[in-house]
C-alpha cells in the first residue's frame, strides 16, 4: 500500500494553504496539491489511500458545475469523506463546497465580507476550545450558505449566519486563519484579490495594518484548529492498511 497522502485541492495559485501545510508537515505527513476545477474526470489518488483532504478557496462558485466541472467532483469528495470518517478541512469555497454537498443552500451574501471583522463563537467544540466569545477573523467572501443538516454551527458573524461548522470529521470555515503574512503579501499583489478589496471600500495598506494588530492573537488558534486537523489526519493514516 502507498503512504497514505493528505490530498489538498486548490482553485487559483494564490489560495494556498499557507498555515495549514505547515501543521501537515510538522507531523510528516505527506501531502500531494491538485487543482482539478476544469476537469470532468480528474486523475486523483486512491480515496481509499488518503488520510485526509483539504479543499482551499476560490473565486468561482460552489455549485459551478458547468464551468467548472471538477467542483461535482469535489462536492462527491466530501460526501464520501463524511461517509466514512476520513478528516476534512473546507476554507472559504471548500466551506461552501462541503456544505451544498451535504444538502445546504448557497445564496449571494447581503453585501461583500472583506477584511478584518468579528466572528461571534456559537459553540465551544473542540476545534475551538481556545477561542473567546467574539474575535476578529480575515473574511473574503461574497457567497454564503447554510447550515447542513445534522451540523453543529460554531460561529457567525454579523452578515454570515454559518461562519464554521462541524459535521463528524468535517470543518469549515468561512474565514481565512491558514493565511500568514507572505500568503496575505501574495493576495495583494494579486489584480482580482485588489479589485475585490477596492469594491468593498478597502486598501492595502489598512488591511496590512490589521493585519499586523489581529494576526498575534490569531496565529495561535489557527495554530490549533490546523495541528487538530492534522493529528486527525496522522491518527487516520495508522488505521489505514490495517
Amino acid at each position: 500500500m502507498a503512504t497514505p497522502q493528505v490530498l489538498i485541492l486548490q482553485h487559483v495559485p494564490w489560495e494556498r494553504p499557507g498555515r495549514i501545510l505547515s501543521s501537515l508537515e510538522d507531523l510528516g505527513l505527506e501531502t500531494v496539491t491538485m487543482n482539478i476545477t476544469d476537469k470532468k474526470k480528474p486523475d486523483l489518488p486512491d480515496f481509499g489511500e488518503l488520510a485526509g483532504v483539504v479543499i482551499m478557496g476560490g473565486p468561482m462558485g460552489a455549485l459551478d458545475y458547468d464551468k467548472y466541472p471538477g467542483l461535482k467532483t469535489e462536492a462527491k469528495l466530501a460526501r464520501a469523506a463524511v461517509a466514512s470518517g476520513k478528516p476534512l478541512l473546507g476554507v472559504c469555497l471548500g466551506h461552501q463546497i462541503i456544505a451544498t454537498a451535504l444538502g445546504a443552500q448557497l445564496r449571494k451574501g447581503e453585501e461583500p465580507e472583506i477584511g478584518f471583522a468579528p466572528i461571534k463563537r456559537m459553540d465551544r467544540h473542540d476545534f475551538f476550545s481556545m477561542w473567546d466569545k467574539q474575535l476578529n477573523v480575515l473574511h473574503w467572501h461574497n457567497d454564503v450558505v447554510g447550515l447542513p443538516e445534522g451540523a453543529q454551527l460554531l460561529a457567525r458573524s454579523g452578515l454570515t449566519k454559518v461562519q464554521a461548522f462541524r459535521i463528524g470529521p468535517a470543518l469549515g470555515m468561512q474565514f481565512h486563519l491558514e493565511v500568514c503574512k507572505s500568503l496575505l503579501d501574495e493576495w495583494l499583489e494579486e489584480p482580482s484579490m485588489v479589485k475585490d478589496l477596492k469594491a468593498a471600500g478597502g486598501s492595502k495598506s489598512a488591511l496590512r495594518e490589521a493585519f499586523e494588530q489581529y494576526d498575534p492573537l490569531l496565529q495561535p488558534l489557527a495554530e490549533q484548529v490546523f495541528s487538530g486537523f492534522a493529528a486527525r489526519c496522522n491518527s487516520y493514516a495508522q488505521t489505514l492498511g490495517k
